[in-house]
């Protein structure tokens, strides 16, 4: 079956107890979450997932709890990109295994590749299994310059044929453009999703849906913001990106400690932040309260699990 993203995808974090041991019933009970509360997709483990302080063990773990929990629901892409390529491929091939349905693949960390370099990484990572390889393209984390352009992403479609779409999280509107040209221009189905909240001004432009912090907190939210997208209600959505912009700019300070100190507040504790990256102190908490509150978010979305 041919593989559909579109509408706002979440990615959950990752939940940890007191000892920062991987805190699996809580994950269970997450992943069914999101699930059950419309997520169209669903990803694991991004960088808000804390992805690069997870052992590779702890990451197939988390990967075969998402397959098993999602059931066939809705799809399950898996990022699989580590410091060692030979780790990517591993995640790749064991994702594969479990029965996800996409790998997600970002350009190489910790270095500075050319345009070759990262056409080469891709390709040695998405012939290293059949699934279906979507990249993603984070110039800001990985450094200026390391990105995903227009002439590569017409490289990559013209050589490898598992390649179905980009994670685009540039927030260049020039650049994502050149992308969603070159990409729709050679490939209608190809899903670009804009990285993070930034849905608005790129849904016009080619953009199947996006990938999201807020549903942590308010799913209810994402999905009326996808509709009023779907059904050009460009007044509704306006005031929805407002709205979402606002909540990413809170949840990107101290990120992502703050959407879990947020997530606490809804009644869906997930633990500390496994270190080096700071846990959300009590004060910080009190701060996103009174935030959640002002945007009307804290007692019109869901508590609990």
């Amino acid at each position: 079956m041919p593989l559909s993203l579109k509408g706002i995808m979440q990615a959950p974090v990752t939940p940890f107890k007191d000892d920062f041991s991987f805190d699996v019933p809580t994950f269970e009970k997450m992943v069914d979450f999101h699930v059950r509360h419309g997520a169209p997709a669903m990803t694991w483990p991004y960088h808000k997932s804390e992805s690069l302080d997870l052992t590779i063990p702890e990451r197939k773990l988390g990967a075969e709890i998402m397959v098993r929990v999602v059931a066939k629901r809705v799809p399950v892409l898996i990022f699989v990109a580590a410091l060692s390529e030979q780790d990517t491929i591993d995640l790749a091939r064991h994702a594969e295994s479990i029965g996800a349905d996409a790998i997600v693949v970002i350009s190489p960390y910790c270095r500075r590749p050319s345009q070759q370099e990262i056409y080469d990484s891709v390709m040695r990572i998405g012939t290293s299994t059949a699934l279906p390889v979507v990249t993603y393209n984070s110039p800001w984390r990985n450094g200026e310059g390391v990105e995903f352009t227009g002439p590569l992403v017409r490289r990559l479609i013209e050589t490898l044929p598992n390649y179905v779409g980009m994670k685009e999280a540039g927030f260049h509107s020039e650049k994502f453009l050149q992308i969603s040209r070159v990409a729709l221009g050679m490939k209608r189905d190809f899903a670009v999703i804009i990285g993070v909240e930034h849905l608005l001004p790129a849904f016009p432009l080619g953009a199947c849906g996006s990938s999201s912090l807020s549903g942590a907190i308010a799913p209810r939210f994402c999905n009326a913001f996808y509709a009023a997208l779907a059904a050009h209600d460009w007044e509704k959505a306006r005031e929805c990106q407002y709205k979402v912009s606002r909540l990413w700019w809170l949840f990107k300070d101290q990120y992502p400690s703050s959407l879990k100190g947020a997530m606490t507040l809804m009644g869906r504790p997930v633990g500390p932040t496994r270190l080096p990256l700071p846990t959300a102190s009590q004060e910080r908490i009190e701060f996103l309260r009174r935030e959640l509150e002002a945007l009307d978010i804290l007692n019109s979305e869901p508590h609990g699990w």
